[in-house]
């Protein structure tokens, strides 16, 4: 029997962002060779309805080469978002996949409250409501070899989800978090604060202390649009980067309205974010605010080509306004909108694209322009408003015939001073954080990750990371530092990529994880990561080793 998404249940809730969940998703659409019909992959994070009617497909078409992992994947998919699923799985000939997690009951079915499935610490299914409740932990504990300090980490906190009457969906997480993070990750929140997290205070003498919280609700008002509003984080791209809009920053609020018919998305994303570089705003009393509109227009042109187009406003008021409502407007072009106002806001423009290739292979990119001015943007006199992301990538699944193994290749750019504006309310930040590459600008970058999945709960995951970013060590503003006032810049013309004093980082990560049970993993971690600054001779090392035991709680990786 073919598994049906359950057309009991209206509204969908999203599945946490989660680099290793999301990379299983986008696998099984690699391995069908076409574009899922109930989301767009460059615009994240997926509803669980969508991810379970993608599953779906797959069963009803018979066309994809699938392994007993892959198997095994689409059975721990679907009992995650067991809400939607109306009868249980028959995926496995061999009975191997029911044995490794566990059948999947109707929810139509009579169950206890408390453990009914792996899945649920408690969950509820009436008429009503479907209510799902379960506990978050991360624990790691290792060393920091080369400066002889323990790393540890500690997480606890509690995620609820559910749908109210078939018509409003909502989902919230709250965690209490403290630890001791690797030098080179304390050096980076002295510039750009805690990765993923807004305010935080000192511990001890190494240690962080902070809350992690998310929540928002769902709605669907017509048929083909979905509205969202809470605070979470958004991310725009297919690739382990964004350079239009990633999850490195603290969550924030926002309003977004997905529109979907036929191959087009069009989504509307209006944020209100903190402008912590206003010091009027630290003394006790609420942070300085700033704002952002965006839309991204999505087009899939065939089964297996997509296209892209974003923009966005990033803008703040002297006097203290709120929101200015001309942006709010959901299908006027917003850089109208700041010529209409006589602004000095932040427009961004961007593209992509991603293209299936023969069921194995993802190419991907993105294009992001912060300043357009065509008199200096093709000629080679190293104008400062030649500001541009850009990044290409790809997915290798079952690479070389060997089953289960996945490779990804990615090459990163941002030039000088692309995402800076005169004052914080307007450059591409949150709370003190990039919201789009963890390294702001002025840098290169290229990544390759390896994935690798021998039987259906071990994954090993190998990333190495090679950056040359160009640094403030003169205190001049060379356009790596995107929290910097572009007026303070050291020239108008004569601007080359990595300007400044380079630093060279090399990275390699490796991780091993095993699954105890449904989302309580057991992970061992051993990273490498080398800083040189060959102007000064100056050499940061770091060698760590960890070991942790999470559940329900994605990997926190601080790959930068």
């Amino acid at each position: 029997m073919l598994w049906n998404v359950s057309s009991s249940l209206g509204q969908s809730v999203f599945i946490p962002l989660n680099d290793d969940y999301y990379h299983l998703i986008d696998r099984l659409e690699i391995k069908r060779g076409k574009f899922s019909e109930g989301f767009h992959s460059n615009m994240k994070p997926f509803e669980r309805k969508a991810v379970v009617a993608l599953t779906d497909s797959i069963l009803k078409e018979k066309t994809t080469d699938l392994t007993k992992v892959d198997r095994a994947t689409m059975d721990y998919l679907r009992l995650d978002s067991r809400e939607w699923v109306v009868s249980p799985p028959a995926l496995s000939d061999t009975g191997a996949t029911a044995s490794v997690l566990g059948s999947i009951p109707s929810i139509n079915q009579k169950q206890r409250k408390f453990f009914s499935q792996p899945s649920d610490f408690y969950s509820l299914h009436t008429k009503d409501v479907d209510l799902h409740v379960n506990f978050a932990s991360d624990n790691y504990y290792g060393a920091e070899t080369n400066t002889r300090k323990n790393m540890w980490y500690t997480a606890r906190g509690v995620e609820i989800r559910g749908i109210i009457n078939q018509k409003l969906g909502f989902y919230t997480f709250v965690a209490d978090n403290q630890g001791i993070f690797p030098k080179y990750v304390r050096n980076y929140l002295s510039q750009y604060n805690t990765p993923g997290e807004g305010l935080t205070k000192a511990s001890g003498r190494l240690g962080l202390d902070f809350l992690s919280a998310r929540g928002y609700i769902t709605f669907r008002p017509l048929k083909n649009i979905a509205v969202q509003f809470g605070h979470d984080r958004n991310f725009i791209g297919s690739g382990y980067r964004s350079m239009m809009l990633s999850d490195i920053s603290s969550p924030y609020l926002f309003l977004k309205v997905t529109t979907q018919i036929g191959k087009f998305q069009y989504t509307n994303l209006w944020t209100s974010m903190i402008n912590y570089q206003n010091p009027l705003g630290q003394r006790g009393q609420l942070k300085a605010k700033k704002y952002t509109a965006m839309h991204h227009l999505s087009l899939n042109l065939s089964d297996r080509f997509n296209i892209g187009i974003f923009e966005a406003e990033v803008f703040g008021r002297e006097n203290g306004d709120g929101y200015d409502l001309n942006y709010l407007n959901p299908i006027i072009f917003y850089r109208f909108v700041e010529s209409y106002l006589g602004s000095e806001d932040n427009a961004l423009l961007g593209a992509d694209f991603r293209w299936l290739l023969a069921k194995r292979v993802s190419v991907y990119g993105q294009f992001m322009i912060d300043e357009f001015l065509t008199k200096y943007y093709f000629s080679n006199r190293g104008s400062w408003t030649k500001k541009y992301g850009a990044q290409l990538g790809f997915k290798y699944v079952d690479a070389f015939g060997v089953p289960n193994l996945d490779l990804q290749g990615e090459y990163n750019v941002a030039r000088p001073y692309t995402y800076t504006h005169r004052d914080g309310a307007r450059n591409y930040t949150h709370w003190k954080q990039p919201l789009a590459h963890p390294l702001g600008a002025n840098f290169t970058e290229f990544l390759g990750i390896v994935r690798y999945k021998p039987i259906p709960r071990l994954t090993a995951y190998g990333t190495m990371m090679w950056t040359h970013k160009g640094v403030d060590y003169d205190e001049r503003n060379w356009g790596g530092n995107i929290l910097l006032d572009y007026d303070t810049r050291v020239a108008d013309y004569g601007n080359f990529l990595t300007q400044g004093t380079p630093l060279f980082t090399r990275l390699t990560d490796f991780r091993v994880s095993y699954m105890l049970t449904h989302n309580l993993f057991l992970d061992g971690r051993l990273l490498w990561r080398r800083e040189e600054t060959p102007k000064y001779t100056i050499t940061q090392k770091t060698r760590l080793h960890t070991i942790a035991l999470r559940y329900n709680i994605p990997n926190r990786q601080h790959i930068f």
